[in-house]
């Protein structure tokens, strides 16, 4: 039986949770604040729907601050899911993929001239799902690793245009070193 697998950003900063928190507590303190003094009649509708309005406006805010990205992985059934959380809510549905080929790490180049690296997942020839996008190439490489040795299946660093290169990933964890195939 193999282990199953989570990836998983880190939590969100306090500040933001608490910034959250507030935007969340408004939003029901608003939606509260509507029905109460909810007036149902066709001159009064006009304004529960812009409090509405405002609620949803507010909850996306107080989203924008709490959410998160996973993604898990059961390897005995070869289902993965990406789900964005927020608190103990998950949203995402099972995928089943067989036939893996290679796990990739790329970049892609930022407007402001950053750089994102994207880890991916690549099966049946030539399809692939993004599993993960990190600011930090070393953080991509370690999930990438991570998933490759789980999955049993080669590792390809693409991050220099033109220059793919395989991971010789016995001799990377005896060097603790990055360390390429000839």
């Amino acid at each position: 039986m193999k282990e199953n697998m989570i990836i998983t950003e880190k939590q969100r900063p306090l500040w933001q949770r608490v910034i959250a928190a507030l935007f969340f507590t408004a939003a029901i303190a608003l939606l509260i604040y509507t029905f109460y003094n909810a007036n149902f009649s066709d001159k009064n509708l006009i304004n529960i729907g812009h409090n509405l309005k405002s609620v949803i406006y507010v909850m996306g805010i107080g989203i924008g601050f709490s959410f998160h990205k996973s993604i898990y992985i059961d390897l005995d059934t070869s289902k993965f899911r990406s789900t964005v959380e927020i608190g103990p809510i998950k949203l995402g549905q099972w995928k089943v993929i067989n036939n893996y080929e290679y796990v990739s790490v790329f970049h892609q180049p930022l407007s402001d001239g950053d750089k994102i690296y994207e880890v991916n997942l690549w099966y049946n020839k030539n399809q692939h799902w993004e599993l993960y996008e990190k600011y930090d190439y070393n953080e991509a490489l370690v999930i990438a690793f991570e998933l490759s040795e789980r999955l049993n299946i080669d590792l390809l660093d693409a991050t220099t245009p033109n220059n793919y290169k395989w991971v010789n990933k016995t001799a990377t964890k005896n060097n603790k070193t990055l360390v390429y195939l000839d």
